[in-house]
């Protein structure tokens, strides 16, 4: 995902900013750039591919003078190629800009500032941002009023780091939705997306919250909100020697983890791209993944619902038939298996007993065996043909969120890579679907505002005895996810079912004040699962619906039920979309009910016994 670091202070502060940058290759990027202001105007270098590239040009081409403040980007491209003229900063004639996140409604805004004469060159939503504070500063606003103005009109997600032309003695930062924090120094203050990023600088750190705009000189720091009120930041001291096991300044693991899926899930499709992300690249394999009978997905708990969607999606677009099994199950009924097919095992650990012995069955019936895990080094990947490592990192919280997403993006790409292979997709279908991929980080980090909406939903069910989530298609997968995260860490009992199975037997469980969760994208199975969601609404159900913009504008009844509207994807990308909310639903109801989140009862984060 996208990295921001910015310094003010340190008449190095260019250098200090790619020593920033550097600390977050890991989230995965494909250009690098930074800023710097002197003379009375903004000097940018940038480069597409590593920050090697960047720190080549800088010695071909450095600055010519030294300057107290700079920023810098690594970028992962959402809007426009990775290419030089779409990296970060993005410059207009009074301000610079680096930007992580995605701005919904960029278009409306360039259109708008074209009609005043304003151009633009690159093909981003970010480079609205300098356009449409400077379109303020020139109507008499200062730089502070201009990007209060500006994130008023701005939808969608970002983090913000602004220098300006007339003066190299202020940084301003903004938030709303996508992560940015202040490193506290003496003499000298940072910004960056992570604190790992500015932790050889500073241990004191000050986490933005959202709608924050920060204005930073070397000495002061002032904090407001968007009414222009000052506010209090507490600053907090981290140990970033244990940065990736600290929560980070989040109240609990699971938190911190469901915040860091744009970025894990971000480095993980980086990983298996090609370098200009139009295709999937996977590891050579010593066996032909066209030419395989028959794939068999086997894993446990919420790894096996990561079977389940792959199956939906190896089948639609490979056309090949695939099996999913439960790992406890599978090798003691000893199913038949097609010579040369291919077993594939999930599991976050790769110590998972259950899936380790039903991975030594497949080898003894001649299976190619596969692994995805998010530990390389791990039995069940030792004892795999090929292994993809998901990039998700240490998860920590019993209750896997980030470990599930990252499989999901893995196994979009590899169905993808599968259909390719195949020949059941053309170059431009792969193309067009890889693309949609890599819009996922950024859509993601939109859909982490709906925190505070989950919350409001949690109240409103905390006290359930019992709960259900329905979907179709994919979406069942999530909702049987949903109802194993509300079970596994609030202790309400909760069942997923396929929403077109209610009138075989569950809608007997309705009766009045069941919380019924309802997961519908607007997709071609949207109205037959709005007409179970409304079956549920006549038996007096608590309803809650979980939709996209298309699917919210659909319902022209005024029901009394709860709506949360996510930002509106394609179809591969709407059941790793749609994990989210259910994952932070789960979250807050166990909060308020006051359990464990981390380390929820009877549970234990790796299974090692069968």
């Amino acid at each position: 995902m996208c990295g921001i670091v910015g310094v003010i202070g340190n008449k190095e502060a260019y250098n200090q900013v790619i020593a920033g940058l550097k600390l977050m290759e890991y989230r995965g990027y494909d250009s690098s750039g930074v800023a710097t202001v002197f003379d009375g105007a903004t000097h940018v270098r940038k480069s597409a591919g590593k920050i090697s590239c960047l720190e080549d040009l800088l010695k071909n081409k450095p600055f010519s003078n030294s300057s107290e403040v700079a920023i810098g980007h690594t970028r992962w491209a959402t809007h426009g190629e990775p290419i030089e003229k779409n990296a970060h900063p993005h410059q207009s004639t009074k301000c610079t800009v680096v930007h992580n996140g995605i701005i919904e409604n960029y278009l409306d805004i360039r259109k708008n500032l074209q009609q005043k004469g304003i151009t633009f060159s690159s093909d981003t939503d970010s480079e609205t941002v300098p356009a449409l504070i400077t379109s303020f500063i020139n109507n008499g606003l200062s730089p502070l009023e201009a990007v209060q103005k500006a994130t008023k009109e701005l939808k969608g997600a970002y983090a913000l780091g602004i220098v300006f032309d007339d003066t190299n003695d202020t940084l301003i930062a903004t938030r709303k939705a996508a992560p940015l924090v202040i490193g506290v120094g003496n003499g000298t203050n940072y910004i960056a997306s992570d604190p790992m990023a500015i932790a050889a600088f500073t241990n004191k750190f000050i986490f933005l919250e959202n709608n924050d705009i920060a204005v930073l000189t070397k000495d002061n720091i002032t904090i407001y909100k968007p009414n222009g009120e000052t506010v209090t930041r507490q600053t907090q001291i981290l140990d970033m020697s244990g940065a990736m096991a600290g929560k980070a300044g989040y109240r609990h693991f699971m938190l911190k983890e469901m915040h860091e899926q744009p970025a894990v899930i971000s480095e993980t499709l980086q990983a298996y791209l090609n370098d200009n992300h139009t295709a999937p690249k996977m590891p050579e394999m010593p066996f032909n993944l066209a030419k395989v009978p028959h794939i068999t997905l086997i894993a446990c708990g919420t790894a096996f619902y990561a079977a389940m969607v792959t199956k939906n999606w190896i089948e639609e677009y490979a056309k090949i038939p695939v099996t999913i099994d439960v790992a406890s199950e599978f090798r003691y009924r000893k199913a038949p298996m097609i010579n040369g097919g291919l077993c594939i095992f999930v599991s976050q650990s790769g110590e998972t007993a259950d899936t380790l012995a039903a991975l030594h069955y497949a080898r003894s019936q001649n299976q190619h065996i596969l692994s995805v895990v998010n530990s390389p080094n791990s039995s069940i990947a030792r004892d795999s043909d090929v292994v993809l490592h998901t990039k998700a990192g240490q998860e920590i919280a019993v209750a896997s969120t980030k470990a599930f997403t990252t499989q999901l993006a893995l196994f979009a790409l590899l169905s993808i890579e599968i259909a390719k292979l195949k020949g059941e997709l053309t170059n431009n279908e792969v193309k067009e679907l890889t693309h949609t991929l890599t819009e996922l980080p950024a859509k993601l980090l939109s859909a982490l505002d709906l925190s505070d909406a989950m919350e409001d939903m949690a109240r409103k069910i905390m006290h359930a005895n019992s709960a259900i989530y329905i979907g179709r298609g994919s979406l069942f997968t999530i909702a049987l996810e949903g109802a194993l995260k509300l079970k596994e860490i609030s202790y309400i009992h909760a069942e997923g079912f396929a929403a077109g199975e209610m009138k075989h037997g569950p809608i007997a469980l309705i009766d009045e004040g069941v919380p019924v969760i309802t997961l519908a994208p607007y997709n071609d199975m949207f109205e037959k699962t709005i007409s179970n969601m409304k079956e549920a609404e006549a038996r007096r159900a608590q309803s809650i619906l979980i939709t996209d913009e298309k699917g919210a504008k659909e319902l022209t009844d005024n029901k009394n039920r709860t709506v949360i509207v996510m930002p509106l994807v394609s179809d591969i990308l709407q059941p790793i979309m749609f994990t989210l909310p259910v994952q932070m639903l789960s979250y807050h109801v166990a909060v308020l009910k006051g359990t464990d989140v981390d380390q929820p009862r009877n549970l234990a984060k790796s299974v090692t016994v069968e």
